[in-house]
């Protein structure tokens, strides 16, 4: 499997070398974190493991703000003998962590009760990612401020076919230029929507062209009224937390 992951994220990078931000990170030597391995064993990771960065059949670095306290996760087994590892506390994130590392980090205790279920993925399946149950402290709010996004890049008006990832962007664009009617600068819009606990939808991805994503905002998170309203938007000073060079 390791093989495979690399193999194909490689045949990813090989479709435009160059592309910056790059389409995937392939095992680099340099500055390799492995446990307490040295020598040939620290050098062979450095050659040939994964980046622990993005998410992957055996769970990975998924960022899913549901992963709270009290939840089940179902973990596909690909080895004999497999361990298991976690980390990567957040206080707080809202869905596609959108900053990329825009989540509030902290430190913190996991408790971690363990049981295997033979033979559980041809029982169930799952063969290739993670099943969860959300735990009954995840974020819940009853009121929202929605913002939709379809599949094209607005810029330069050019059609991209169901692009879902465009269009949850788009929607993300929305609800920044909209928190900026009331002061926000959209930096400080920007780090908002990845820490507070937005919901992201795929709305729809069957009516062709377009993609259709929907970003929640919950109304909850703010100490004034951000909804809409004849008025229009009260802007105040909302500081300067966040800041570009």
């Amino acid at each position: 499997m390791l093989a495979r992951w690399n193999a194909r994220e490689q045949a990813l990078i090989d479709t435009d070398p160059d592309r910056v931000p790059p389409l995937a990170m392939p095992p680099q030597p340099q500055d390799v974190l492995a446990g307490t391995l040295t020598g040939t064993d620290l050098e062979r990771v450095g050659r040939e493991g994964a980046r622990t960065v993005p998410p992957r059949e055996n769970g990975g670095n998924q960022d899913i703000k549901n992963f709270s306290r009290g939840a089940r996760v179902f973990m596909p087994v690909f080895v004999p003998g497999a361990l298991l590892s976690t980390g990567d506390l957040h206080f707080s994130q809202g869905d596609g962590e959108i900053t990329f590392c825009g989540a509030i980090e902290m430190g913190g205790f996991i408790d971690v009760h363990l049981d295997l279920i033979k033979g559980g993925m041809e029982k169930y399946g799952v063969t290739t990612n993670p099943v969860f149950m959300p735990g009954n402290v995840e974020p819940r709010y009853d009121e929202y401020i929605s913002f939709i996004g379809i599949s094209v890049d607005h810029t330069s008006d050019r059609n991209y076919y169901l692009d879902a990832t465009l269009a949850y962007r788009n929607a993300c664009l929305n609800g920044i230029e909209y928190l900026k009617k009331f002061g926000y600068t959209g930096e400080q819009a920007y780090l908002l929507l990845c820490a507070a606990p937005i919901e992201g939808r795929l709305s729809g991805v069957v009516d062709i062209p377009n993609a259709c994503c929907t970003l929640y905002l919950p109304t909850g998170v703010f100490d004034f009224d951000v909804r809409p309203t004849a008025e229009g938007p009260v802007r105040a000073d909302r500081g300067q937390c966040a800041t570009a060079s």
